[in-house]
């Protein structure tokens, strides 16, 4: 039963995805298995960064922390989509509420940095070879990953500290799958001033800068490439470049439509839609297009699995 009065609710209902009675079990199926390929993909990225040392690397230091925060990030609210989907009354508790806006928030600027990491470090290779190295050196990788963690932890510990500051009152349902901040500042009965500040001041530094650099960085890679006229240089701008960038887009699209510039058009139905594109599709595919198409990646899986063979038959 849900205890709620006029000034403190104990849980929130949360409405789910617009999926009809009768297709509940094929979307439950559908995402339940895009949930395991996020999580095994991923995985099996960390543990070929980690086994094999031919990708002991700037590049794969950075992409095994994105794995990671993908993973995490995913399972932030699919396992709670996935549960809902099979009860009656689908619903989160409060400190559960409060819990799942702080990694949700933590683990989804953590990829939004890494991704401006990443692009710095391909800029420096390609466009600086002969001085990667000295660049890219152990201590400023390890600063760079460390500066993105301490980033994310003001950031999302903040605006979980101003939600908790709020007071909710009779309406406690969600027209959500997880509890979005901005669709819960909305149900709030007491001033929710200091949050829509926080969000205007900090969106721009922690959602477009990091989009702007991202993109500074990979024009500045195809005008390097370009410099040189070749196929094969066009050729490598654009494998360097579109996969990348077509997840990029991707991703601060529907982060950047949905939360810094909101259209009253926009329905609940395509709102959900939208947020499933970034928390859903964006961390299965990464995988895929980061790693799992690299011939460094296949290069190790071979290497792993054919020495834990060789293993087996000692």
């Amino acid at each position: 039963m849900i205890m709620k009065n006029q000034s403190v609710i104990s849980q929130f209902l949360l409405l789910g995805l617009p999926i009809p009675p009768e297709h509940q079990h094929l979307f439950y199926a559908l995402f339940l298995a895009m949930y395991l390929t996020t999580v095994l993909g991923n995985l099996l990225i960390i543990v070929l960064i980690l086994l094999d040392s031919h990708l002991h690397t700037p590049m794969y230091f950075f992409l095994s922390n994105l794995s990671f925060a993908d993973f995490c990030f995913s399972s932030v609210t699919m396992p709670k989509l996935l549960q809902n989907m099979q009860r009656q009354v689908p619903s989160i508790s409060y400190v559960g509420c409060l819990t799942q806006i702080f990694f949700f928030l933590y683990f989804g600027y953590l990829g939004t940095f890494l991704l401006v990491v990443m692009a710095y470090d391909r800029y420096v290779a390609i466009c600086f070879p002969l001085h990667y190295t000295s660049i890219m050196s152990s201590k400023l990788c390890g600063s760079l990953v460390v500066l993105c963690w301490v980033l994310t932890t003001f950031h999302a510990l903040l605006h979980t500290l101003l939600t908790a500051r709020l007071s909710f009152c009779d309406d406690n349902v969600i027209p959500h799958y997880f509890c979005d901040m901005t669709t819960l500042l909305k149900l709030a009965c007491s001033d929710a001033h200091d949050n829509k500040l926080a969000i205007f001041i900090l969106g721009g530094p922690v959602v477009v800068l990091p989009f702007l650099l991202i993109i500074v960085s990979y024009a500045r890679i195809v005008f390097s490439i370009f410099r040189v006229p070749s196929s094969h240089g066009i050729r490598k701008a654009f494998s360097t470049c579109g996969s990348h960038l077509s997840v990029v887009s991707l991703f601060y699209g529907t982060v950047i439509g949905l939360y810094l510039c909101p259209s009253a058009n926009n329905s609940t139905v395509n709102e959900t839609i939208m947020t499933l594109m970034y928390t859903v599709v964006t961390p299965m595919l990464n995988p895929f297009i980061y790693s799992l198409r690299n011939r460094d990646m296949k290069g190790a899986l071979e290497r792993v699995f054919c020495k834990k063979q060789s293993t087996s038959f000692l």
